[in-house]
């Protein structure tokens, strides 16, 4: 690994929270979660995706899952309190939260929205999630990142 950093690293270090960085190859365009996996070969049950949705109110919402499930939309509302929510559209990703799509972490983006990790996070020695760029990812413990983004542990995926 490169003595490369992301804001998501510093902001880690920055918060004396352990974390493993990794790196795979990539373009410029993003690729899928499972793609990702295998490219760092990592069991996909332990990388996770960052997915952003708009309530029914208008507040914006992240939910980190197993790169290998789909986000239950009528379930992840409930563990918001919306009556609705639904996928931001990826125009808008760069505008919500500084990301671009297939970098996006649920750490640093350009406001701090409610964040729920799925159920499976709370079962696992480690996670992996997008360091905010693509092509990098890091590693750490559930609790810690669920701390840091003040996020909450639901059952959200179909």
């Amino acid at each position: 690994m490169s003595e490369f950093k992301t804001n998501v690293m510093r902001i880690l270090e920055k918060n004396h929270i352990e974390y493993c960085a990794h790196e795979y190859p990539h373009g410029k365009e993003a690729v899928d979660g499972l793609t990702v996996a295998k490219l760092m070969n990592q069991d996909s049950e332990k990388v996770f995706k960052t997915l952003v949705t708009k309530g029914n109110s208008g507040d914006y919402y992240v939910f980190v899952l197993p790169v290998e499930c789909e986000l239950d939309l009528k379930k992840s509302a409930r563990a918001v309190g919306e009556k609705s929510v639904e996928m931001i559209h990826v125009k808008d990703i760069m505008k919500v939260t500084g990301y671009v799509r297939g970098g996006c972490s649920p750490l640093g983006m350009k406001k701090q929205y409610k964040t729920t990790f799925h159920s499976t996070a709370s079962d696992i020695d480690s996670i992996i999630v997008s360091a905010g760029k693509i092509g990098y990812q890091i590693e750490l413990k559930p609790k810690d990142i669920i701390a840091l983004t003040k996020g909450q542990v639901k059952d959200i995926v179909k």
